[in-house]
């Protein structure tokens, strides 16, 4: 019986990783191209070389912009001012992103008016803020057979901050318990936004009262 060698795996690995730059210049080679120029003007159908001669002459740079179109259409850019707007628009986009974070409130059946009030502004705060609230309805004992009791308390706490959120994910059951998620009608950025004006209107203010009460002082 014949056994294989002990060693290390052979296997070859083919290939790397895929780049997601486009073809410029003299790597894009093909015998010809639909040309866009530099100000989405469109040239028309011409061969590499006249393409890779107009670039030349315009100090510009030949990019592939639609691979797979047939001829592949390509524009005349400045590549790398190209590149360095993209790079500052992405910056400035994930900078301004705010990710969405999910609170949560708990609430048994039979709350009494005052802590409903309670937990109905903590709801509203964060909805304010564009943050989503996790609604918990929490039944022990008897409770569990009564679960219309959570699911009306839920409906009228949907029905009280519908200025400010809406329904995301209707009320059902867990458990012992039972969920309802509620989502702001407003973007976190858009609520941070909001926040940072009232602050700035707020010093604004309290910078013009005392110099109001300074011109009303008698000289």
């Amino acid at each position: 019986m014949f056994f294989a060698p002990r060693g290390r795996d052979k296997r070859k690995s083919f290939g790397g990783p895929i780049s997601t730059e486009p073809r410029i210049n003299d790597r894009i080679r093909v015998p010809e191209v639909r040309l866009v120029g530099p100000n989405g003007e469109q040239v028309g159908i011409v061969s590499i070389g006249d393409a890779l001669k107009l670039a030349q002459e315009s100090d510009l740079d030949l990019v592939e912009v639609a691979a797979t179109a047939r001829p592949p259409v390509c524009k005349l850019m400045d590549y790398g001012k190209f590149k360095y707007e993209s790079a500052m628009k992405a910056r400035e986009a994930r900078r301004n992103q705010a990710h969405t974070i999910i609170k949560e409130i708990k609430l048994r059946p039979k709350i009494d008016p005052h802590d409903y009030e309670t937990k109905k502004g903590h709801v509203v705060r964060f909805l304010k803020a564009g943050d989503k609230v996790k609604v918990t309805i929490m039944f022990r004992g008897r409770e569990q057979s009564r679960p219309e009791l959570g699911f009306r308390l839920l409906q009228r706490l949907a029905e009280d901050v519908t200025d400010l959120g809406f329904v995301e994910s209707q009320p059902k059951q867990d458990g012992r318990n039972m969920i309802m998620v509620i989502g702001p009608h407003k973007k976190k950025a858009e609520a941070k936004a909001e926040k940072a004006a009232a602050k700035a209107r707020g010093t604004d203010q309290q910078e013009a009262e005392p110099a109001e009460e300074q011109a009303a002082q008698p000289q």
